[in-house]
């Protein structure tokens, strides 16, 4: 089941987590924060869908079908 797609917030400020997908507000996300140190994300953090992530030498590249493409 996906999470329910939402607009991104008028501040702009990430609504979902981007490495398991969960909404950011809830607790229990310190997992997460040790796997973006070493992992590109894997969620798009404004819709929760799962990006297209493709890892190269020199960086990362996620694509999101809704929110476009964001590099390292």
């Amino acid at each position: 089941m996906s999470a329910p797609v939402q607009e991104p917030a008028a501040d702009g400020a990430a609504q979902f987590c981007d490495q398991c997908g969960e909404p950011a507000a809830t607790a229990g996300h310190e997992r997460c924060a040790v796997r973006r140190s070493l992992e590109p994300p894997r969620f798009c953090p404004q819709c929760a869908r799962r990006m297209v992530v493709q890892v190269d030498p020199f960086g990362w590249q996620a694509r999101c079908s809704r929110h476009g493409e964001t590099h390292s």
